[in-house]
């Protein structure tokens, strides 16, 4: 069972781009995990060798490999792994023969900042974040990849849209900031992408109080759901507060996964 594991390409590359991994093994539900001493782990759930569409959720401030399984605060709805899952089964159930098959990767390959302090306005983990993703990106085979970022995560991907390079841009179709303090820039057309770029911010979510301001290198630019932005709106009924984007039965999961598989009339 672990030989099916070290065929993935994607966990290969994880080792020597992360470093030694502590990898469990894999389950009948073909979800892969690996959580590094370092403070980053990911969980690919399905096979990113063979699906026509990679997913890569991006998570925010305070995730870390202790509590990417539980959650912030032993919350499951906070956890990556568990968000990973949940949108790989909604995936399945909306999947048709023409979707092809599609892999979701929740990926911590960044150290997001502790707490909202400062380093959580300022955006310099973002940008070395950024520069992890591109390089994880670089060795995802799959014709289509999709970007999710929640919260600070949706920062970390805003600043990597922005530095796709040829082979990337014609792969990466699809951006998605969830609960988003900004992604960096003013205008989804700043940019500077020829993927679509989505927003999705819940009623009730505290990320709606921060002003969307860039000053003196602090803050993160204009709020993605605000029109002036740019971004196509991404249903958000059912989410509760800042972390409900991925539980089941809401419209965002259900966006998501429809987005993940192309049915892009389902997402909006």
């Amino acid at each position: 069972m672990l030989r099916r594991l070290f065929v993935l390409p994607l966990i290969a590359v994880l080792w020597s781009v992360l470093g030694p991994a502590q990898v469990a093994a894999v389950p009948a539900v073909a979800v892969h995990s690996a959580r590094f001493a370092d403070g980053r782990a990911v969980e690919v759930v399905g096979d990113p060798a063979t699906a026509a569409t990679v997913v890569v959720l991006v998570p925010g401030v305070d995730t870390t490999a202790a509590n990417f399984d539980r959650g912030l605060g032993g919350v499951q709805r906070r956890a990556p792994a568990w968000q990973a899952r949940q949108l790989a089964a909604r995936v399945a159930a909306l999947s048709t023969p023409s979707s092809g098959p599609v892999a979701v990767v929740a990926w911590l390959g960044y150290h997001p900042p502790r707490g909202i302090k400062l380093a959580a306005v300022r955006e310099d983990a973002a940008a070395s974040g950024a520069a992890a993703l591109l390089q994880f990106l670089r060795a995802v085979t799959a014709p289509r990849v999709v970007l999710v970022g929640h919260s600070y995560g949706s920062t970390v991907i805003g600043r990597a849209a922005a530095r796709l390079d040829t082979a990337l841009a014609g792969r990466v179709t699809d951006v998605v900031a969830l609960g988003s303090p900004g992604m960096g820039v003013d205008r989804a057309a700043d940019l500077h992408t020829g993927a679509r770029i989505w927003a999705g911010s819940a009623a009730g979510d505290w990320t709606r109080r921060l002003p969307g301001v860039r000053i003196l290198g602090a803050g993160h630019g204009t709020h993605p759901t605000d029109p002036a932005f740019g971004a196509l709106p991404l249903p958000v009924d059912g989410v509760t507060g800042h972390d409900g984007y991925f539980v089941p039965g809401t419209a965002s999961l259900d966006a998501l996964a429809a987005i993940a598989i192309g049915d892009l009339d389902a997402a909006a």
